[in-house]
Parts: structure tokens; C-alpha cells; sequence
């Protein structure tokens, strides 16, 4: 297996986590040195069961991270070069990989090369960086502040390429590549290729929300996409009691399987916590034992282990909520507040390590009805197998998988080793495992 393969992420977006200023600081400040910190959370990360850190934005900035005006620098409101180079030792001290978040669709319209030819016009080395439209340049989604690079030029290739092998050059292991569904995937292939030519083992994720993920791997030359249809499918149907769409969504997802490892969530820094997405907390375990049985890379988002709540909205600063500043010198500073939710995580994270086969494994259904769904899922070289039973309503029901050795993992029920019956009390789950394959 490439290393990938064993990655479990947790992800955090530093310049929230880390309480900084909301806008850039002025020429004259000297950096705040801010990244050092998140050492003091790698004992928590590694606690939980994962082995990586996915950074958002940590480039020298506007405002939020994703407009970028230097992709070689660290943002001052978080430290400089050497603090983030001595956080991925630290990290890779302890077993953990570090993957950096790349804005190459578009930039801030501090960035360098843009303010040249704000001043130069067309005699500008960068004029063909940027596409003029009207009397301004193409902006990402409508966002003046937001210049879209011009990807048919070589250079802006050569630029991604550059700042992509510097950072790996640098200890990195990977990289996000925000909006990546809004650049062309002949692009992505061209700057991947080079850089892999380098870097042989880097890991590549593509931000992608709709279209065909697939293409995505086998044209753009990434390792994986964002699996958001299957998120929106965890919480919307365990919110309307609707297996059905969760059962429909498993088969896109077993699809998706035969081409790569999808990168797998139910939170992120762009959408709301799942503990306030979902209108019962009792389905919380629901999501998280779809997240870490399901096939794909799975990413905790930093303080969804503790229930942390969030809601999203679409205005300036509709993303605060989501992105808060946590507690200075780890995580002693949560309280006990959502210790248990977090202990599950453990649980299930456990089972994942215990039986690594599933980042690839399909799904098959057994039991789907009104308000109950059950899988499992089959390690195809030794046989091993894993059980997954879901209630998704208020009542008591009795499902079934396919009968085999299994022994009780987690949740509030356990499922009988001779019939596969499985008796789920309202809003009950239940993972089993087993040695060898279902009859």
C-alpha cells in the first residue's frame, strides 16, 4: 500500500485555530509566531488515531488565506519559513505527515506578479498571467478580490510547479489543491507529472464539489478528490430518515472506487460542523461510523471530535463560526466538554487501523428499509470483513447481515454470529468485525 492509503487526516485552519488577525499585517510588524503551537496538539492528533496534518492557508495573505500574494512566504500572523519547517519535523518525529493547502485557481489582488501588471499594462513579464475582462481582469466566481490566474499560460504552470516542489523540497508530504474543479484538468496533469518527476511520493487531493471526480485522477494526474456527494448524502439521510439516498449514494461511491480512494468527511473548514448540520445528536454516530468503515481517506476536522458546533452562512464572515480560535497549549484547554464523542472516534478509528484494507473495500447492502440500512464490506485478499448496521428512526427494528464470526467493535448492540440478526433500539447502531468473510 502507498502511504496514502494509511493517512487518516485531522484538519485544521490555522489562521483561525490559531486566533490571528482577521487582514494582513502592515510591512512593518514583525511576524507572530503562531505555528509553533500546533505542536502542542500533535500528542492530541496521534491520541485520536490519525497521522496526518492537513493545513489550510498558511501563505502570506489578504485576509482569509485564499487570496494569496506570495506562495514562498509564510503569512506573518503566523510565523515565517523555519517555524512551519520545524512543525513538520516535529510532526514527522512522530509518525505524522504534513499536507499544505494550495490556492493555484486564483489569487489576491496583492499578489506581485498582478500588481505588476496593474502598473505595467500589457509591457508588464506577467501580462499573460491574468485574462483582462471588461475594464478588469476574470475573477473566481464573481470575487473582485479574487484574480483568476490564466492557466494556458506556461508560466503560471511553471509558477504552481515551482511553489509545489519548494514546499516539498521542505518536508511536506502533500498538498490540498483548493478549487481544483475550476481548473482545467490538462493543467493539473501537466504540473503533477513535473512535479512527481521530483517527488515521486507526494500526495495530491483535489478540492472538486461537482462534476466527474474520476476524471479528475485519471486526466488531471491527482491522487484523490473531495467526496462531498457522500457527505451531503451521511447528513441529509440520516436527518430525513432515508436510507434510501444513503444506499444510492454507496453505489456511486463503490464506482468511485474502482479508480481511486476518494478523500472522505463529514466536516470541513468550508461547511457547517456536523454536530449542527445533523438535527438529532444521536445520529453523530451514525456519520462516524459511516466515515471510518466506508471506503476513501478520512479527515477529522479539528474539534468535530469534540462535538465543537458551527453553522455556515453565505455572507462576509459566514465562515467565523466554523474557523474559531481554540484554546491555547493544546488541547487541556477543551475541558472534558465532548470526551466521550471524542473517545468514539478513537473506537472507530481503531477498527480502521485495525483493518487498513477498507480505504479501497466496497460496500455491499443487506437490509434497507424505512428507517434501517445495513452493509458490509469484504477485505478482497484474506477474507476479513467488517459489519455495519444503522437505524436511522425512533423505533425499535431488526435487521441483517449475512451470518459470520463477528465480534461486537462498537455501538449499542451487537450482531448475532449464527443468523446475522441484529436487534437496533431507536437511533441504535452497530460495527462488528470478523476473521473471515460473510456466508
Amino acid at each position: 500500500m502507498p502511504w496514502s492509503d494509511h493517512a487518516i487526516w485531522w484538519h485544521v485552519y490555522p489562521l483561525g485555530f490559531l486566533g490571528a488577525e482577521r487582514a494582513a499585517l502592515p510591512a512593518d510588524v514583525p511576524p507572530h509566531h503562531r505555528l509553533p503551537a500546533l505542536a502542542d496538539w500533535l500528542d492530541h492528533l496521534v491520541a485520536l488515531g490519525c497521522n496526518g496534518l492537513a493545513l489550510g492557508p498558511v501563505f502570506a495573505s489578504e485576509t482569509h488565506g485564499y487570496d494569496t500574494v506570495d506562495h514562498f512566504r509564510i503569512d506573518p500572523r503566523l510565523g515565517t519559513e523555519d517555524d512551519l519547517v520545524d512543525l513538520v519535523e516535529r510532526a514527522a518525529a512522530r509518525g505524522v505527515r504534513v499536507q499544505l493547502d494550495g490556492v493555484f485557481n486564483h489569487v489576491g489582488r496583492s499578489f506581485g506578479p498582478f500588481a505588476d501588471v496593474l502598473r505595467d499594462g500589457p509591457a508588464s513579464p506577467y501580462a499573460d498571467w491574468f485574462v483582462p475582462e471588461g475594464d478588469d481582469f476574470r475573477t473566481f466566481e464573481g470575487h473582485r478580490h479574487l484574480v483568476a490566474l490564466n492557466h494556458a499560460a506556461p508560466a503560471v504552470a511553471d509558477h504552481v510547479a515551482a511553489v509545489l516542489g519548494h514546499w516539498l523540497d521542505r518536508g511536506v508530504a502533500g498538498w490540498r489543491l483548493d478549487a481544483a474543479y475550476a481548473v482545467p484538468r490538462p493543467f493539473w496533469r501537466a504540473v503533477t507529472d513535473r512535479v512527481r518527476a521530483r517527488h515521486p511520493g507526494a500526495w495530491f487531493s483535489g478540492e472538486v464539489i461537482h462534476g466527474d471526480y474520476a476524471a479528475y485522477v485519471t486526466e488531471g494526474g491527482l491522487d484523490t478528490v473531495t467526496q462531498y456527494e457522500l457527505w451531503k448524502a451521511v447528513w441529509s439521510s440520516l436527518n430525513d430518515a432515508n436510507p434510501h439516498e444513503l444506499a444510492w449514494a454507496l453505489k456511486r461511491h463503490n464506482a468511485l472506487l474502482d479508480t481511486f480512494a476518494p478523500q472522505t468527511f463529514v466536516g470541513n473548514h468550508d461547511v457547517t460542523r456536523i454536530a449542527s448540520r445533523l438535527d438529532d445528536s444521536r445520529h453523530l454516530p451514525h456519520a462516524l461510523a459511516l466515515l471510518f468503515t466506508l471506503g476513501g481517506i478520512p479527515s477529522v476536522y479539528a474539534g468535530d471530535e469534540r462535538g465543537l458546533l458551527g453553522v455556515k452562512e453565505e455572507r462576509v464572515g459566514g465562515d467565523d463560526a466554523v474557523r474559531p480560535a481554540f484554546p491555547p497549549g493544546g488541547p487541556a484547554g477543551l475541558g472534558d466538554d465532548g470526551l466521550p464523542l471524542q473517545r468514539l472516534h478513537q473506537t472507530l478509528i481503531g477498527v480502521r487501523r485495525r483493518h487498513p484494507w477498507l480505504v479501497r473495500a466496497r460496500t455491499t447492502v443487506h437490509s434497507l428499509g424505512n428507517a434501517a440500512l445495513t452493509y458490509t464490506l469484504v477485505d478482497p485478499e484474506g477474507g476479513a470483513s467488517v459489519a455495519v448496521a444503522l437505524n436511522f428512526g425512533a423505533g425499535h427494528t431488526t435487521v441483517g447481515v449475512p451470518a459470520a464470526p463477528w465480534t461486537h467493535a462498537a455501538g449499542d448492540t451487537a450482531v448475532d454470529p449464527v443468523t446475522g440478526s441484529v436487534a437496533l433500539p431507536p437511533f441504535g447502531w452497530s460495527v462488528a468485525t470478523s476473521v473471515s468473510a460473510p456466508a
